[in-house]
């Protein structure tokens, strides 16, 4: 029994020094480093528009069809709701994703006026997450003229709000360029209004 009491108590004793370590310094830790070295992140990466917030940087925002002023993200597999993240789990050889595709990027050559294959393959591919607001920059320049045609802004004009939204792969060297739609697009409603 008494054996039992000192196992018990030492157990009660972890667990609160673990509570304390892990579930209380830890994450003010993390909070804090956060906060210090990247607060726009840490905090949403919320955009603005007109001094208030509009939407987050880091998640895509859906386009309605016909909506011809702004860019459009790589397609969703949810839908863009934030609530149900997630890929279609369809293999890349399942014959229903490749007839979704091919769809898609039907659609996106009719809607940009070019011959389908023309299309890149993130205008026809959902991101794993359904809501990744990049694009490649061959997918942005495709849509700057049906752009630059609806909000009558230049060519030069888009191409400078493209490259304002373009992040570089870090260090130059994992990944490509990508334009943030999201961002994108935001900077295009300021100028339209």
């Amino acid at each position: 029994m008494n054996a039992y009491l000192r196992q018990l108590g030492t157990s009660l004793r972890f667990l609160a020094v673990a509570t304390v370590l892990l579930g209380v310094l830890y994450p003010l830790v993390i909070f804090g480093a956060g906060q210090g070295m990247a607060p726009g992140q840490a905090n949403g990466s919320i955009a603005r528009l007109n001094d208030r917030p509009a939407a987050s940087t880091l998640m895509a925002q859906s386009v309605p069809d016909g909506e011809d002023r702004f860019f459009h993200p790589r397609p969703s597999a949810v839908k863009w709701d934030p609530s149900a993240s997630g890929a279609s789990n369809l293999g890349p050889s399942d014959p229903a994703r490749a007839k979704a595709a091919e769809e898609e990027r039907a659609m996106v050559a009719a809607r940009e006026g070019v011959p389908a294959a023309s299309v890149p393959v993130d205008a026809a591919t959902a991101s794993a997450s359904g809501l990744d607001p990049d694009i490649s920059a061959a997918y942005a320049q495709l849509q700057a003229p049906r752009v630059a045609r609806a909000t009558g802004l230049s060519s030069a004009e888009i191409d400078k709000l493209i490259t304002d939204a373009t992040s570089t792969p870090v260090a130059g060297l994992l990944g490509q360029p990508a334009v943030n739609t999201t961002r994108l697009n935001l900077a295009i409603g300021a100028r339209v209004q």
